[in-house]
């Protein structure tokens, strides 16, 4: 290929949308350091399921789910936190909880979204409710 070749993007739309999710994750972490917040760990992983950041506020510690949109043609990125998933951040806080070896007072479900144009806007919900 020589420098006037047409270079097509090989990214496919499951890649874009994976690079939008991390740069979003990305930006929540520097957000929520701003605010005060320590970031402890990064996509926590187990067999069931993925907590994108866990922090500490002060003596709590938080779960934080994070949900990023290009904007917000589709609505806003917090609806896309359902009750299903915040079911299932519960479930998964504890089993992190029960790795642990220190004793956390508090702990909370956030969410976090972020619409990325035209420029980064940030909607920080704390304490959110799990229906049963």
């Amino acid at each position: 290929m020589g420098p006037t070749s047409d270079k097509r993007s090989t990214t496919t739309p499951g890649m874009r949308h994976r690079a939008l999710g991390q740069t979003g994750e990305d930006l929540a972490a520097d957000f929520l350091q701003r605010q005060g917040m320590v970031i402890i760990e990064r996509n926590f992983r187990c067999p069931r399921g993925e907590i994108d950041i866990i922090a500490r506020d002060g003596e709590a510690i938080v779960f934080v789910e994070v949900k990023t949109r290009r904007t917000l043609a589709l609505g806003s990125p917090l609806e896309a936190v359902t009750g299903a998933k915040l079911r299932r951040i519960r479930m998964l806080s504890g089993i992190w909880l029960r790795r642990q070896s220190e004793f956390y007072p508090a702990i909370r479900i956030d969410a976090l979204g972020i619409v990325m144009e035209p420029e980064p806007d940030y909607s920080h919900r704390r304490n959110v409710q799990v229906d049963s």
